[in-house]
């Protein structure tokens, strides 16, 4: 595999293309782009561009998730704050 191959870890079926790759100590390691992370080369195996697609699909779904959580937080918060600058009147 060269850079710019499409892999998937074995172990977790992590799948990514390889953007570098760099030796150490008699270890080939590959760097995956949708994770950033080193990969020992002899635990992956070739993937195909349709796997790197399903894969990155499903990554974005999750941030689009994650980054409406995220707003919605905000918003609560937002909310929360003008609540506390109300102040209550009434009879009494």
């Amino acid at each position: 595999m060269i850079v710019g191959d499409f892999a998937k870890y074995r172990n977790t079926g992590t799948v990514g293309k390889i953007v570098d790759i760099m030796e150490e100590e008699k270890v080939s390691w590959a760097l995956l782009d949708t994770t950033d992370l080193y990969y020992d080369m002899s635990a992956l195996d070739p993937a195909t561009e349709d796997d790197y697609k399903a894969a990155t699909e499903r990554d974005f779904g999750k941030r689009d998730q994650l980054q409406d959580l995220e707003r919605l937080r905000q918003e609560m918060a937002e909310a929360a704050e003008k609540a506390q600058r109300i102040t209550p009147s009434g009879a009494g």
